[in-house]
């Protein structure tokens, strides 16, 4: 992030905090383009939804969930705030996944994989199941705060782990141990669903 954005994000972050409700608006308004990309990046790993849904669309929603919990949660910094954003994104493309492919869905009647199989999460294996994915996305958000940045940066967002670490403030030794923690902690889930 460059420092006028971030200045000014920090900015409107500080308004929001005060009570001014306007400052929500301004606030989504400011990091609108940035969170478009990241919403880009992360329907990637999503592919299923993808073939139903474009990136605006599942931005436009996203966009809603985060204004209102931009009126009950208060990130203090840029990077708490887009660690919300990254939340509220993944919690709508879990929606979305449910929705074209639950009994009822457009997807459920069709035989193709819409790409998934070439999908994979972070400790490498690909999930069996739409409900493995689901599982998946919605364990991530169950990490501890520290690992669950590393996956959102890592993962989600597909930036460089030196960049990942610069941004968070950590060596890069952290953040691979960081990492290493998360993938081990997200592989035994996904043994626990395979089995369950």
């Amino acid at each position: 992030m460059e420092l006028g954005h971030t200045q000014r994000l920090s900015h409107w972050l500080g308004l929001a905090r005060q009570g001014q409700v306007d400052a929500r608006n301004e606030i989504i308004d400011h990091a609108c383009e940035r969170l478009r990309l990241l919403t880009r990046k992360m329907l990637k790993n999503f592919p299923r939804v993808k073939r139903w849904s474009e990136t605006d669309d599942v931005l436009q929603n996203a966009m809603i969930r985060l204004h209102r919990s931009l009126a009950e949660i208060q990130p203090k910094t840029p990077r708490e705030f887009y660690g919300l954003a990254t939340t509220q994104i993944r919690r709508e493309l879990i929606d979305l996944a449910r929705h074209h492919y639950g009994a009822h869905g457009n997807g459920a009647n069709h035989d193709t994989d819409g790409g998934e199989a070439a999908i994979k999460q972070p400790d490498g294996r690909e999930p069996e199941s739409l409900e493995s994915w689901s599982k998946f996305h919605e364990a991530v958000e169950g990490l501890p705060e520290d690992q669950r940045e590393v996956v959102n940066l890592l993962w989600y967002e597909g930036i460089s782990q030196p960049e990942a670490a610069a941004l968070l403030g950590i060596s890069l030794a952290t953040l691979k141990r960081r990492w290493q923690a998360a993938r081990i902690t997200l592989g035994k889930l996904i043994e626990e669903l395979q089995l369950g």
